[in-house]
C-alpha cells in the first residue's frame, strides 16, 4: 500500500471523568483505502500499548451535525453553546469512557479520507475475493 491510500493524524482529546474534570489524551486517527469504511483511532494512556477502537468513517461524519449510533459508540455535538467540540462516547465490558474531540482538525481528516475513498464509492476499493477468502479460510 503506497502512502497515497492512507490517511492518519494525531489529535488532542480530553477524557471526561467522572467529576466532569477533563484529561488530555493524544490519540492517532488511521484511514486505510483498503479498509474504506473504517476509521482506527488508538488512545495513547500512559505508558501503555494504545487502547484501539475501530469507528465506521460514516458514523464520525454524520456524528458532527447530529446524535449518531447506539451501543458501544455515540457521537454527538458538544452543543449550540460549543461548536467547537465533538463528543465521542465508548462503552465496553470493561467500562465507559466520554471524550472531547477538536472539532476542526476531526473534520480536517475526514475531509482528506473523502478525497482519497470518495463517499458512496467505498465498495469499490474493497478486495471482495480478498475478504471472502478470509472469511471462508481464516488463517
Amino acid at each position: 500500500m503506497n502512502s497515497s491510500t492512507t490517511v492518519s493524524a494525531e489529535l488532542g482529546l480530553r477524557l471526561v471523568v467522572p467529576d466532569r474534570t477533563t484529561v488530555p489524551l493524544l490519540a492517532g486517527l488511521e484511514y486505510a483505502a483498503d479498509d474504506p469504511y473504517a476509521i482506527r483511532m488508538a488512545f495513547y494512556v500512559g505508558n501503555d500499548e494504545p487502547v484501539e477502537w475501530i469507528f465506521a468513517r460514516e458514523l464520525l461524519t454524520v456524528g458532527i451535525v447530529r446524535k449518531v449510533g447506539d451501543g458501544d459508540v455515540e457521537v454527538w455535538p458538544a452543543g449550540p453553546d460549543n461548536d467547537t467540540m465533538l463528543n465521542i462516547a465508548l462503552s465496553s465490558p470493561f467500562g465507559n469512557a466520554l471524550f472531547e474531540v477538536p472539532l476542526s482538525p476531526l473534520a480536517d481528516f475526514l475531509h482528506r479520507t473523502y478525497q482519497v475513498v470518495p463517499a458512496g464509492q467505498e465498495s469499490e476499493f474493497v478486495d471482495m475475493d480478498a475478504e471472502l477468502e478470509n472469511l471462508l479460510w481464516p488463517s
